[in-house]
């Protein structure tokens, strides 16, 4: 082959946020570069101080964010897709790590009208606006179920962390909306967060194996920060758990860390999870693994999802 015809790969961009390494980096974290609320200038529900108190923890709670009558209604949606035999062993149900009981089902905007309708209410979606401060798309729905007694922990992570490492995420531009179906309190397992921890990225040791996700949403290891920079995190800033009654709203930064405890008590914790992620900022190839997650933990703008996908 002559030299003329030889053509060199474009030149690969570096990436700001790497992760999965081999060794533990030099730094235990880097800082965060995109601002966290974009949309200051955009009409919507939320407040200047509202928009000061994310911008600072990487959180809001909004107790009472939904009526009763609308919570019944979410939670029988939810005890529909629970109870659906045909779904069950389905690779987008997820059970507990040592028993049959759910866990999480994903894709609920595609696979029920209630969460679907839900994921467009003007409601979320104009305080989504205010933070992302552009179009989105739902990137991650799920309902998560944590049975008393039964329900298990989930270790500290970013969910930005895998989203970037195994979807392909490119910037921190996603925001995660979580509506509370049952009250949570100190007992029954509630999401804990570092708050101010969104302004740093943490990246974690570990290749990524094939196929990750059928461990790491039933236990994640992979993805999960060392215990020296947790502390130091935790040293600096603290950690908060949100409780409340049901239909609440929990809206949090994707590079807020936060993990959750077993359930101890008789009540069971239980919410709906969307993930809204900046219509510019689609996922590309995976930064730290071989291939794509499948599609049901990773949407794509404008393309619908079934439930016989992969």
């Amino acid at each position: 082959m002559s030299a003329q015809n030889l053509t060199c790969p474009a030149p690969i961009q570096a990436d700001p946020y790497p992760t999965r390494l081999h060794q533990q980096p030099e730094h235990p974290w880097h800082a965060r570069r995109e601002n966290t609320v974009k949309g200051r200038h955009l009409p919507g529900p939320l407040t200047e101080q509202q928009l000061n108190l994310f911008e600072e923890n990487g959180f809001l709670f909004e107790p009472g964010f939904l009526p009763p009558e609308e919570v019944a209604s979410l939670t029988e949606a939810m005890s529909e897709l629970l109870n659906r035999e045909d779904y069950r062993g389905k690779p987008f149900t997820i059970t507990e790590p040592d028993s049959h009981e759910i866990r999480s089902v994903f894709a609920v905007h595609f696979l029920h009208r209630a969460f679907q309708h839900l994921a467009r209410d003007p409601r979320l979606t104009q305080r989504v606006e205010q933070i992302l401060g552009g179009g989105h798309y739902v990137h991650q729905s799920r309902i998560n179920y944590k049975p008393g007694f039964k329900g298990k922990g989930f270790n500290w992570h970013s969910d930005f962390e895998t989203w970037h490492a195994e979807d392909g995420m490119p910037a921190m531009h996603a925001v995660s909306a979580s509506i509370i179906l049952t009250d949570n309190h100190s007992f029954n397992g509630p999401l804990m967060l570092i708050p101010g921890s969104h302004k740093h990225f943490i990246p974690c040791v570990g290749p990524t194996p094939d196929e990750h996700h059928k461990q790491s949403l039933k236990t994640q290891q992979i993805g999960v920060p060392s215990e020296q920079a947790l502390a130091a995190m935790i040293n600096r800033h603290g950690i908060d758990a949100p409780t409340g009654p049901a239909g609440s709203l929990l809206l949090f930064d994707c590079n807020t860390l936060h993990g959750s405890n077993a359930n101890m008590s008789p009540d069971p914790r239980s919410n709906v999870f969307f993930v809204f992620n900046r219509r510019d900022n689609a996922c590309v190839q995976p930064y730290a693994a071989r291939q794509r997650r499948p599609r049901f933990l990773g949407h794509e703008p404008d393309r619908l999802w079934q439930a016989d996908d992969s």
